[in-house]
């Protein structure tokens, strides 16, 4: 079934979880630096015109970023149109009414750019720290995204469950003055595509290996699943990693040594075999790494967005400890070159889901 989507419509963001970063002696930066780098990169996002910053949260040493709605208030303050997203919220180990409160707080400092992302994240280390039973999993996801989508209507809230106290008519403040987008993130179920479609929720799919035209099915599954449902069509987003420097060699070569340390720490922490040079350069020709210069990056994202008929495309720019100066560069060149010759591409070419649609 053909997604059609007006290239013009297209939103661009950027995603990170604040990397500890590796300084130019070598050292690695302190977490407040990081913290107060990743605000900038937020601003250097908002002037070179990046549509949306989103924020992950993560509770763990390499990580700076615990607290992403503190960064995104901060980002929100300084900036004049970028929109500031959680990327994701782990809603699992949240408390929705916290997460609303916030995040219309959020979108009143910024006057109306706050949004949400919600999903399970890929790391548990929050359930622990926050006295949750990892067995509790599903039940806790289910549970919070059922009353955080009933707190986003911003009327009374009378909901009960197994996880807390019931709620009787209770109004949550503040409120707002045009609601909060909510996306869910989608790591490639049919189940998680299915709940997203009935809650009427936008779909953020989580795509950081692999061709992206295996995740066509899905785009059509949430589509049909949508229809049947009597839902409003709802917008598609892709969030990948990638990294963009002046050439396509200088971005390879930046990126791997800080993509292994990374990779292979993953690795070995979840059982998986060690990263290899080879393994990160196929990603690149073929998979979901976006690595290259502006233009390799640009013909990439605009593949992916018409095979998938996506209105959204986040790049996750920062990917182990690369440096704060060189991220900087990165988002310059995605906001100036590679965001303008998408558009272009876009333009020149129908945009529609379907693999026949993957040009590359």
């Amino acid at each position: 079934m053909a997604r059609e989507i007006d290239p013009a419509a297209v939103e661009f963001g950027i995603n990170t979880f604040g990397d500890v970063t590796e300084q130019p002696d070598g050292t690695m930066t302190s977490y407040p630096q990081v913290l107060r780098d990743v605000v900038e990169e937020g601003v250097v996002a908002d002037q070179v015109g990046i549509d949306v910053m989103g924020i992950g949260e993560h509770h763990r040493d390499d990580f700076a970023v615990s607290a992403p709605d503190v960064l995104l208030a901060a980002i929100a303050a300084k900036t004049e149109r970028l929109r500031v997203s959680s990327a994701v919220t782990v809603l699992s180990s949240e408390d929705p009414i916290r997460v609303f409160q916030r995040f219309a707080t959020i979108d009143a400092i910024s006057n109306g750019r706050a949004e949400i992302i919600a999903g399970r994240g890929s790391f548990t280390e929050s359930f622990p720290l926050f006295g949750f039973e990892l067995s509790d999993y599903q039940v806790l996801f289910d549970e919070k995204l059922n009353l955080l989508a009933e707190l986003l209507k911003e009327k009374p809230v009378t909901w009960s469950g197994s996880i807390r106290p019931p709620l009787d008519g209770v109004q949550v403040y503040p409120t707002t003055e045009n609601g909060i987008r909510t996306w869910i993130g989608v790591g490639g179920s049919p189940e998680s595509v299915v709940r997203t479609a009935n809650y009427g929720f936008p779909m953020m799919l989580a795509i950081i290996g692999g061709e992206p035209a295996r995740f066509a099915p899905y785009v059509d599954l949430f589509d049909r699943a949508l229809d049947q449902l009597g839902k409003e069509r709802q917008p598609v987003g892709v969030h990948s990693p990638g990294y963009i420097a002046d050439t396509d060699e200088q971005a390879a070569e930046e990126l791997w040594p800080h993509y292994e340390v990374m990779y292979s720490r993953i690795g070995r922490e979840r059982g998986w075999g060690p990263t290899t040079r080879a393994r990160f350069e196929q990603e690149i020709r073929h998979g979901s790494l976006y690595v290259g210069s502006p233009e390799t990056v640009a013909r990439k994202i605009a593949d992916t967005i018409r095979v998938l008929g996506a209105e959204r495309f986040d790049l996750k720019y920062a990917t182990g400890p690369v440096s704060h100066g060189k991220l900087v560069h990165a988002l310059e060149l995605y906001g100036q070159k590679v965001i303008p010759m998408v558009r272009e591409l876009l333009a020149d070419q129908p945009v529609g889901a379907g693999a026949a649609a993957f040009t590359r």
